[in-house]
This record gives structure tokens, sequence and C-alpha cells, in this order.
């Protein structure tokens, strides 16, 4: 019995004697099935393949984690230490006794909170390793491929997980698609760790909202609508994208009310 890893997406699955034929993650219409067909892989396969975890300082008390080479979508998770306890924003498909080593060194891991589902990887396995909770929207709950007793869906547009740290539940990409709201970062003008809820883009002073990003289905109107309002109470001055380098350094609330001022006038035209 194997928990395989869907090559495309990166999302590990309940153990069983054989994959199976297809990923439902990647046969959703916001992703797609590689013309080679579908395909898998294990952390042991992945090991022996010469995949590495790398790590990098991110500045504000973030460290980002990633897959190297890239792998799946090629996102870094965030580990976010507060005085309260570390959390895990987003989560890789792979692990190694370096990066487990490194983050028990930075005191573990207190929590996984995740924005959507192309970001579950290994969740469970990182959850189990580090004994903590996993916390998921209940709206994307029937794309959990590995079930978990560690797994608390919350429901509702916030959900608090310390004095500092709140998610946010956005929709758009996904019903559930979340952000995580640090409200003691960058001097105590927030920070907003983001995955692809809000995409970063080329020009940093811009970013954009997608239904699928590979098929390139733009959200309608009143989907922007809805997240700049549930967004609208919650300052932030730095946001972190989904992958290494996609950092906005100041001024990211302007940057992103702009960005969906522009994005509705040119699907209003």
């Amino acid at each position: 019995m194997k928990h395989y890893i869907c090559q495309t997406c990166g999302t590990q699955y309940n153990a069983k004697r054989q994959p199976i034929a297809f990923c439902p993650i990647c046969e959703d219409e916001r992703l797609y099935v590689k013309d080679d067909g579908q395909t898998w892989t294990t952390i042991e396969e992945m090991r022996e393949n010469g995949y590495q975890v790398e790590h990098r300082d991110e500045g504000e008390g973030l460290i980002g984690i990633g897959i190297s080479p890239t792998f799946g979508f090629g996102q870094r998770a965030l580990l976010l230490k507060t005085e309260h306890g570390n959390i895990l924003w987003d989560c890789i498909s792979y692990m190694d006794q370096e990066i487990i080593a490194m983050i028990k060194a930075e005191g573990g891991i207190d929590a996984i909170a995740i924005s959507h589902p192309h970001y579950y990887g290994s969740m469970v396995e990182w959850a189990e390793q580090f004994d903590c909770p996993i916390y998921l929207h209940a709206d994307d709950a029937a794309f959990v491929m590995r079930e978990s007793e560690r797994i608390t869906f919350w429901e509702g547009n916030r959900h608090v997980i310390n004095e500092d740290v709140t998610i946010v539940r956005l929709g758009g990409h996904f019903l559930g698609s979340a952000v995580l709201h640090w409200a003691k970062g960058a001097d105590e003008k927030g920070v907003l760790l983001t995955g692809d809820t809000i995409q970063l883009v080329a020009d940093k002073r811009w970013v954009s909202f997608m239904y699928s990003y590979p098929n390139q289905i733009p959200l309608p109107i009143r989907e922007i609508k809805q997240m700049m309002k549930r967004l609208e109470s919650y300052p932030f001055h730095t946001l972190y994208g989904s992958k290494w380098g996609e950092v906005i350094r100041e001024d990211a609330k302007v940057r992103v009310k702009k960005s969906a001022v522009r994005y509705i006038q040119v699907l209003d035209n």
C-alpha cells in the first residue's frame, strides 16, 4: 500500500496497492491532464530520484520551503513564525530529513493552513510528522484525496488561528479559496499570504485573479467585487504570493484594489 502522488498537481492520495486511473483534481476544468497521460510517484520515489527541499529566509519572520527540481505547480510553502506558534501556509508534496530538522530547530509547526486544493500537496504527511492540525475550508472538502482526523474543515469567511493570524475566505479561484492575514507583520502594518487566490504577475505594481490560470478562464465581475468586499477590513502593507520571488514589499493593499478596478473595467467594456 502506497500513498501515490499525482505528478501534475502534486496531491498525495489515500494509500492504495495501485494508483487510480485518473486524478479528480486534474480532471477539473481549472486544471488539465498532460498529453502523455496521468502519472504518479511517491515520496520514496522522489527521494530516489534526487528531489530535495530547499528553504530560504523570506524576511518578515517567514521561511520559504520549496522542492528542487521544480515539482507540480512549483509553489513554495511559507513557514510563518509568530509569538503564538509557527504556521505552515500552503504545502508541498515532498519532505526530507534536512527540512524536518530545520523546522524542528525553528520550533516545529503548530498548524497548517492551505489556500486552496492545488496546494494541498502531501499535507497529511506533514501534519503527522509535526503532530499538528490542518485547516481547510469546508467548501473545498470534495477535493481532499487523503483523509485524516488531523483535518479541520472551517466554515464562513474567517477562521482565527491565533490572536495575530486569521484565514480569510475570498473565494474566486475555488469556492473556499483563502488568504492568510498576519496582523503584526510588516511592523504591524499587516502581511497577506495569498497562494494564488490573488496572483502576482510580472509587473509587481499589479496582481490578477483567475478561475483557471493554466486554461486562462477569468472570474466574473461579481466574484472580484465579493473578494474585495471580504478583504476590505484587513490592513496589509506586504503581500507574498505562491512562488519564489513573488513579493510586493509596500503598498500591497493599494495595488490589489487598483488591480481589481482595472480587472473589472476590462471585463465591463
